[in-house]
């Protein structure tokens, strides 16, 4: 059993991959963040900014459907937004009436909702995208380049490397668990105990997981302290930026800026 499903990196020789690391993580948090102030309703503006998205998708060679499969995950979250459609004051579109309650869908308050769903999802597209364009260590680097403060990039770091020790963890505990569990050769014979069993079963894994990776979480800060570590992992710098990702990074951003202009002036 492996554990590599945790890395999302996907090596292709595409243009997007063979950015300089700086240049995406750049190019995507302003992306995001033209997305975020692009006004509610600017609905020209979130097809610009999903185009932007697609034709970035289609450059890195990882199929259309890749990356939009994987951004539907924010969907469910933007489900908390959903009382804006009855909060929201303005022209009334349907009057629903759930026993007690009373509720009215407003334009303004459909409007301000779908524009939250589209402007997540195409935020969470670009994160896919610099994600499994860009390998995880070459991130880290590019964000200490940029000026990202060490703790952040330190925690971000440990964070993403300790899931690989979660579920190393975890696996060992399934192992073990089918190692010592009986399978009846018909299988028309239930086995197992009751639903209250397996989940005290389920639950005691849970919380052996917890102490286990609780523990080898501290010997292996150890083990980085006795190597040198002082919260901070030393790499080669990055080679320059060559003056075509230059151009690049500038032209992103120019039509990035020109986007969000476009979108308050109309």
């Amino acid at each position: 059993m492996h554990i590599h499903f945790l890395d999302p990196f996907q090596p292709r020789q595409s243009p997007i991959h063979q950015l300089d690391p700086r240049v995406k993580f750049v190019l995507a948090l302003a992306f995001i963040l033209t997305a975020a102030l692009t006004p509610s309703g600017a609905w020209s503006a979130y097809i610009l900014l999903f185009a932007l998205a697609f034709s970035a998708t289609i450059l890195s060679d990882l199929g259309a459907s890749y990356v939009l499969k994987r951004s539907a995950l924010a969907l469910p979250f933007v489900l908390s937004a959903l009382p804006l459609i009855f909060t929201t004051e303005g022209a009334s579109l349907l009057d629903l009436s759930i026993g007690a309650w009373s509720l009215t869908v407003t334009q303004p308050g459909l409007a301000r909702f779908a524009s939250l769903a589209l402007k997540s999802w195409v935020s969470v597209q670009a994160g896919i995208l610099l994600a499994v364009t860009t390998p995880f260590p070459d991130l880290l680097v590019a964000m200490r380049a940029l000026g990202v403060p060490r703790l952040i990039v330190a925690v971000i770091g440990l964070m993403w490397r300790y899931l690989f020790v979660l579920a190393d963890e975890a696996l060992r505990l399934i192992r073990a668990r089918l190692a010592r569990s009986g399978d009846a050769a018909n299988a028309e014979l239930r086995t197992g105990g009751s639903l209250v069993w397996r989940a005290r079963v389920a639950g005691g894994m849970a919380g052996s997981l917890f102490l286990r990776a609780f523990e080898r979480s501290d010997r292996i800060y150890m083990a980085m302290l006795s190597r040198g570590y002082d919260g901070e992992a030393r790499t080669l710098p990055l080679p320059r930026i060559r003056p075509l990702q230059w151009l690049t990074l500038g032209v992103g951003l120019g039509i990035l800026a020109l986007l969000l202009v476009l979108a308050y002036l109309i």
